[in-house]
């Protein structure tokens, strides 16, 4: 090997080195980038807590995530369902907000007490509500408030005005334009108290009449996961749990009742509010939705093109409003 042939021999080698540690070190850096966004990310993540508390006698399961330093958010949950229908929008929220989602008596994974023992009425719905927030100290909170939880948040907000710093609206009705086509049967109900006429209902929470009421009105039927429905009858196949959404259908004539009560505490109070509604629901239609303009001074108000569980396919666009919104009434 001639001095030449050795002295190209050595710049190879050191060419080869160089490259070498320039990629390592490339590497490096690219993976420590890399384990910095993921590192972000994992600090923004509060994992989905799934807890059980005992409230005036009753054990309530309920979901919770976010810093409980965080301004909370009570998530309500609608008729046939339970806090599963919030699993995402708490994923959504939680970087931000302290999130609590409990399901009522006789709904989700919440106990069931025999109704020889319980009133399963939205008075009562509403007083384990009221006492699960004072077993978990929570002072003041927004109120999301959907289907049922309407009935039952409004009855907490007109009862603790002072306490509510904002109300999140979906498919939740507090006015009479809001009851139309779908509540005949129910009226009929109301006003004849027969079995014949709760026999009626009882399609309503029957396997085809779950999906109809998560599918009715989507823009497309192949992005709803079965899965709601088949969660939703695990506990509406409990024995006597038919017997206790009859009762409930029967007592939602209380609410109606109540509408004046809480449309005076809106005009009085002029909670922030922010109204994300299915527009093609026909449980809960937008005549209910554009109701709240009488009463609501200043309102963030939009119109989804989806049905009466609009967070299954609107969920991102909702979850969007309501950072937004609470933002904007400096809620953060």
């Amino acid at each position: 090997m001639n001095k030449i042939t050795v002295q190209w021999l050595a710049i190879a080698i050191t060419v080869l080195i160089a490259g070498y540690a320039y990629g390592s070190n490339t590497g490096t850096v690219a993976h420590k980038n890399a384990s910095s966004v993921n590192n972000v990310k994992l600090l923004g993540h509060h994992a989905t807590l799934h807890k059980t508390i005992e409230v005036n006698g009753v054990k309530i399961f309920y979901r919770e995530a976010g810093s409980k330093n965080a301004p909370t958010l009570l998530l309500l949950h609608g008729y046939p369902t339970s806090s599963h229908m919030f699993r995402n929008l708490i994923e959504d929220l939680s970087h931000r907000y302290h999130l609590l989602a409990p399901d009522y008596p006789g709904y989700g994974r919440s106990e069931q007490p025999p109704m020889a023992d319980f009133a399963y009425t939205f008075d009562n719905m509403s007083k384990i509500v009221e006492g699960f927030l004072e077993a978990l100290h929570v002072e003041k909170f927004s109120v999301y408030l959907m289907d049922y939880g309407a009935p039952i948040g409004y009855r907490i907000a007109a009862k603790y005005p002072d306490r509510v710093e904002s109300l999140i609206v979906q498919n939740g009705g507090a006015y009479e334009e809001g009851l139309r086509k779908f509540w005949v049967p129910i009226k009929k109900y109301w006003n004849e108290y027969t079995a014949g006429n709760g026999k009626a209902l009882e399609g309503f929470h029957s396997p085809d009449g779950l999906k109809w009421q998560y599918t009715h009105g989507v823009q497309n039927v192949e992005t709803i996961s079965p899965d709601n429905w088949n969660i939703d009858l695990q506990h509406l196949t409990r024995p006597e749990n038919n017997a206790i959404q009859l009762a409930m259908f029967y007592d939602y004539r209380t609410n109606v009742a109540l509408y004046p009560k809480w449309q005076a505490y809106l005009r009085k109070h002029q909670p922030p509010t922010l109204i994300v509604w299915g527009k093609n629901d026909h449980i809960f239609p937008s005549e209910g939705a554009h109701a709240y303009k009488k009463d609501l001074k200043n309102i963030d108000f939009y119109l989804l093109n989806t049905g009466h569980f609009a967070l299954e396919e609107e969920g991102d666009a909702i979850a969007e409003h309501i950072l937004r919104f609470l933002a904007k009434h400096n809620i953060k």
